[in-house]
């Protein structure tokens, strides 16, 4: 029984603007480190999934630079989607890819931006996730247990006992308020990593039985039309398709230091801070502040005296809000006049 990986890194480059940008979203910025995140992201399966066996799930305009950064990769193995059409498609057409390929394909699903702590204990999570999604023909969802109380996440109850941290799930809670996120907690509820696992003919035969924006259209797969199959489906998530829905899902626990980079905001979780607690890249010169991110590509800047801040220079444009209000970048480039949102693009 062979497992494969199915890395999801499309992106529109909204979450880090304007650093980023839909030719270059955060997979591809070392946010994290000094390395691009899609390659920590890749590599670290090493030991666990051969590169032969890692499928990468990018949109088209990003096949070239993924392939450039990811050379011990086939080419075959980056799959390039027609459209964007949220993550269950894009994981059916993964999975259906693996079991044409090898019928008893077990499928290790991961999202390409994550930061880990701890890249031994992830292999050990996902390998277990794999080994129970076999043992018991589920989908699996690796939770992780939280450190704070955070409303961005998704909340997993955990239900009847399958074996030691191992549980079938009693519920999940999407993006829970401050109060309702620390009941959760202390009902031992985790986090949902997205970390997924499952045979792909289980998450096939799930798609058939409970995911109707995607189990209509399978035929189109099995004929080769995967245009015919991204222009029919209707973009759903995993999380709503099939985990919601099925009643095989299964829990895993998981604990190897584990965060979504999500915003700006994130930076101060996943890089090193200074005495007061900022995060400084490139050339800045930061005086009387704590709590900031400051992240400079061209230029200089001077920050002096603030609190929680988020500033960034990049493609000819700055960017200074709170660190709380960074979770709202995609809001406010919809504000944007195009003279000023679309300006990095021309600068790549």
């Amino acid at each position: 029984m062979g497992y494969w990986a199915a890395v999801l890194a499309g992106g529109s480059g909204t979450r880090f603007w304007p650093l980023s940008n839909s030719r270059r979203p955060k997979q591809f910025l070392p946010l994290a480190g000094e390395r691009p995140l899609l390659l920590n992201s890749v590599e670290r399966l090493e030991g666990l999934i051969p590169p032969e066996r890692v499928l990468v799930v990018t949109g088209r305009s990003l096949v070239g630079p993924t392939a450039e950064l990811l050379q011990a990769l086939p080419q075959e193995n980056i799959l390039a989607e027609p459209k964007a059409r949220s993550t269950a498609p894009a994981l059916a057409w993964a999975s259906w890819h693996a079991w044409q390929r090898d019928p008893d394909a077990v499928l290790l699903s991961l999202h390409a931006d994550w930061h880990v702590e701890d890249d031994l204990a992830f292999r050990q999570s996902a390998r277990r996730a794999l080994e129970v999604a076999v043992r018991y023909d589920v989908l699996v969802t690796v939770g992780m247990r939280p450190t704070r109380v955070e409303v961005g996440y998704g909340y997993i109850v955990p239900g009847a006992q399958l074996e030691e941290g191992v549980n079938r799930v009693e519920r999940f809670v999407e993006k829970p308020d401050a109060r309702h996120a620390a009941a959760l907690i202390e009902r031992g509820a985790l986090w949902n990593s997205g970390l997924f696992a499952w045979s792909a003919r289980r998450f096939l035969a799930e798609s058939e039985e409970v995911a109707l924006e995607i189990g209509p259209h399978l035929e189109l797969l099995r004929s080769g039309d995967v245009e015919g199959f991204f222009d029919k489906v209707t973009p759903v998530a995993v999380d709503i398709s099939h985990f919601e829905r099925s009643r095989r899902v299964a829990v895993v626990a998981g604990n190897f230091g584990w965060d979504d980079v999500g915003t700006w905001a994130a930076l101060s979780r996943v890089r090193e801070c200074d005495e007061r607690g900022n995060v400084v890249v490139g050339q800045a010169q930061v005086f009387d502040s704590s709590g900031s991110v400051v992240w400079v590509e061209e230029g200089a800047v001077v920050v002096d005296g603030v609190e929680n801040l988020v500033v960034v220079r990049a493609g000819g444009v700055t960017l200074v809000t709170t660190k709380d209000r960074a979770a709202y970048l995609k809001e406010l480039l919809e504000k944007l006049p195009s003279s000023v949102r679309d300006l990095p693009e021309r600068g790549r």
